[in-house]
């Protein structure tokens, strides 16, 4: 016979103890979330750099063997016409990228421009200017130009 003595009954956590548990997650997760958030943007920034410095040196390889920039990024694919017979690509071993918020990268032939041409993205907005995660990056020209 069971006399209670050295039964133990088997007991689930109370809806207190999960409603703790839960509430501690919550606040580290409000804690941690935003930081490794603001850590994915500013790697966005970084990547978007990296791919500036990816097709200038395209468009550098480019215009050595074609005698000058291209009028569009598309010409570092497939060959341009008139300058054809220099054309010696494709320069680019894949598509032409997006800028890491899915938008086309900024190019404009220019002779005033300190590398010949601009070539910039225009950041988490989509929009020319801005500041932070907003700022144009890359080879942006200066207001008026």
């Amino acid at each position: 016979m069971n006399s209670g003595r050295g039964y133990k009954k088997n007991r689930g956590f109370t809806m207190i103890e999960l409603l703790v548990v839960l509430v501690i997650l919550g606040l580290l997760a409000g804690l941690v979330g935003p930081q490794f958030f603001g850590k994915v943007d500013s790697s966005k920034v970084r990547t978007a750099e990296t791919q500036i410095k990816m097709l200038k040196m395209a468009l550098q390889t480019y215009r050595l063997d074609v005698g000058s920039y291209p009028n569009e990024l598309s010409h570092l694919q497939s060959p341009p016409g008139g300058n054809a017979q220099f054309w010696d690509g494709p320069y680019l071993d894949e598509d032409l990228p997006l800028d890491p918020w899915n938008n086309p990268y900024q190019y404009r032939r220019d002779s005033k421009a300190p590398q010949g041409f601009y070539l910039y993205s225009m950041g988490a907005d989509g929009t020319s200017g801005g500041d932070e995660l907003n700022a144009d990056v890359g080879y942006v020209p200066q207001q008026g130009s």
